[in-house]
């Protein structure tokens, strides 16, 4: 059976940032040393104003990260999180920085904007090597002076937001190849966290996949299963490329298959290692 959980921190929260989590984003894991020696660090940076950039592989837990850093933070406004590859066309630039009224379509609101809705709190940008490059540079001054120019008007609205960015590639290159702004990379670049993939982590494996075990069986209303201890080594083996997204469906699948109160490598379904 599944043996007693090392030393370490679990750290589950709510929404009390109002806005959509999943079970992902709900639980955060420091067991592994290099993700204590991680959680030291975010400890150190979440009480400043520095902007951040979390760099790490896709399904890795960036924005989980993000949260926690705005929640250890104690600002007092809101966590707004933005995905930079849906931000495209005619109206990227009103719904990152707002418009005025009527600006959007006729007789249409004001509207505040993403980097607005943050003001006082914590803006999170998701893969922002896909922000417009022709954004970057308005972003990066809208920082820097602390103003923030709506679509449509010439007044300034003073504006305090922090920003945390997240990439999973290599920002440095995509500025030597003339894709991303380098001061806003230098902007970003302040507060660097590589965020290393679950593979690397190996002792939050079986503490995560033990929470969303339990947090699916809840919410499925199903009875808890034990792991054995043939489907402990399966999951300590496979190397996640995936990683904590990965995880997560592959437990969820072996509860949905799971015989006998039991998970078995048979219902984990993995790969071959």
């Amino acid at each position: 059976m599944r043996p007693l959980q090392p030393p370490g921190a679990l750290l589950t929260f709510a929404d009390a940032d109002r806005s959509p989590i999943s079970i992902r984003a709900k639980a955060l894991v420091f067991i592994d040393p290099r993700s204590q020696r991680l959680h030291a660090e975010l400890e150190a940076l979440a009480p400043t104003s520095l902007a951040i950039l979390i760099q790490g592989e896709t399904g890795s837990g960036k924005e989980l990260l993000a949260r926690q850093i705005h929640r250890s933070s104690q600002r007092s406004g809101l966590f707004v999180a933005v995905n930079c590859g849906a931000l495209g066309g005619a109206q990227a630039q009103a719904e990152l920085f707002g418009h005025s009224a009527g600006q959007s379509r006729p007789s249409a609101a004001g509207r505040t904007g993403w980097v607005g809705s943050a003001t006082g709190g914590t803006l999170y940008l998701d893969e922002i090597a896909d922000l417009p490059r022709c954004l970057q540079d308005q972003l990066l001054a809208t920082l820097q002076t602390g103003e923030i120019h709506r679509v449509g008007t010439t007044q300034p609205t003073p504006l305090a937001v922090r920003l945390i960015a997240a990439t999973s590639i290599d920002l440095a290159r995509a500025v030597w190849a003339g894709t991303f702004s380098a001061e806003l990379f230098e902007y970003l670049n302040a507060g660097f966290i590589a965020l290393p993939p679950l593979r690397q982590r190996p002792a939050d494996i079986l503490p995560l996949a033990e929470y969303f075990l339990a947090m699916y069986a809840e919410r499925l209303e199903l009875p808890l299963p034990a792991i054995s201890e043939d489907a402990v080594s399966a999951l300590q083996r496979h190397r996640w490329p995936g990683n904590t997204r990965e995880l997560e469906n592959v437990i969820h699948f072996a509860l949905l298959v799971s015989r006998n109160g039991l998970i078995t490598p048979d219902s984990l379904n993995l790969p071959p290692p």
